[in-house]
Parts: C-alpha cells; sequence; structure tokens
C-alpha cells in the first residue's frame, strides 16, 4: 500500500494544476500495467490528506477543482509574497533596459524594428520582458508577415513612478549644454 500511496504523492508533487482521481488511475494503471482500484486511490489520497494536515509541514494537498495539488498553508502567505515581490525587483538588464526604452519611445513597435535600433537580435531581451509584464503584445503590423507589436503596459508605468508615457524625458532632456571652455554663456 504504501507503495501507492508513495507515487500517488509524487503525482501531484509534480503537478502545477489539481490531479484528478481519474488522471491519478490512469497513471498508475499505465505504470504498473495492471488495474488500479480507485478504493486503494482513495485510502492512499485520504492518507496523504492527513499526513501534511500536521503542523510540522509548512504546505498540504488540497482537495481543489476536482483533483488534488499540494499548496502553501495560509500561514505561510506573508513570508511567500516577501519573495515573489523581490523577485520581481531584480535588476533588469542592459539589454533589457536598452529594448524596453526603445519600446517605450517608439510603441507600437515591431522586434525586427527594436533589432534595426539596437543592431542585435533581441529576442531574449522581449520574452524577458513580457515575462516581467513589462511590456505587452499591442496587436500585428499591417505589411508583410503582420509581425507582432510591442508597447509598454500598466506594470511598466508603476516599475518606473511614472502615470503616463508624457512623463519619460525627453531628448532635449538629455543634451548637453553648448558651451566650450572659455567662451561666456548669454544667458
Amino acid at each position: 500500500m504504501d507503495f501507492l500511496l508513495h507515487h500517488i504523492e509524487a503525482l501531484i508533487f509534480c503537478s502545477a494544476h489539481p490531479v484528478k482521481p481519474e488522471e491519478i488511475k490512469n497513471c498508475l494503471v499505465e505504470m504498473f500495467d495492471a488495474e488500479v482500484e480507485f478504493e486503494a486511490i482513495e485510502r492512499a489520497l485520504d492518507k496523504l490528506l492527513e499526513k501534511y494536515e500536521a503542523e510540522h509541514f509548512s504546505f498540504q494537498i488540497y482537495k481543489i477543482g476536482g483533483g488534488y495539488q499540494f499548496l502553501t498553508k495560509p500561514a505561510y502567505q506573508t513570508s511567500i509574497s516577501i519573495l515573489l515581490k523581490q523577485r520581481s525587483r531584480k535588476r533588469i538588464s542592459t539589454s533589457a533596459l536598452e529594448t524596453l526604452s526603445i519600446i517605450a519611445y517608439k510603441q507600437p513597435v515591431s522586434k525586427l524594428q527594436i533589432e534595426q535600433i539596437r543592431g542585435v537580435n533581441c529576442d531574449y531581451a522581449i520574452q524577458k520582458l513580457l515575462e516581467k509584464e513589462l511590456i505587452e503584445i499591442k496587436g500585428k503590423a499591417e505589411t508583410i508577415g503582420r509581425p507582432l507589436l510591442y508597447g509598454s503596459s500598466e506594470k511598466f508605468m508603476t516599475y518606473f513612478g511614472i502615470n503616463s508615457l508624457k512623463d519619460l524625458p525627453t531628448p532635449k532632456d538629455f543634451a548637453s549644454e553648448e558651451n566650450s571652455i572659455g567662451e561666456l554663456k548669454e544667458d
């Protein structure tokens, strides 16, 4: 019976979504090449539910969505949210930041246009920016091949502390003063 319990535990552990009893049964039948009764699966599931209710576990098996899934117990929600928040604040690479600035100023813009400006492939940077939800797909261009068009997201505004794209610095904000050494500056 323990071998069945361990296999069911492993199936639930490795799944990102609730595992239904039928899925468990189908996996076990295929693995053992023998019929596995639902009663045996239900007994094993009951033992696992009881096992992970113990206080010394920070996670538990929950019956949700018609299946079973490992989830963290509510008492640990705060520490997990802090970790997730810290991870989401990780620095953006220089490559991704350059790509992001092109998207912010030129949006909506295609990957080809970004690569023409940067002069290098931008697949990885775009993927990372999409994962961080700093950019989003705004549609498709009306040109040959209908490439995707990218633009900044609401999270971009929050991340950089601006309310609209009008708050982005303009090129004149970066212009240096046109004064050479020894020349008088006229006001």
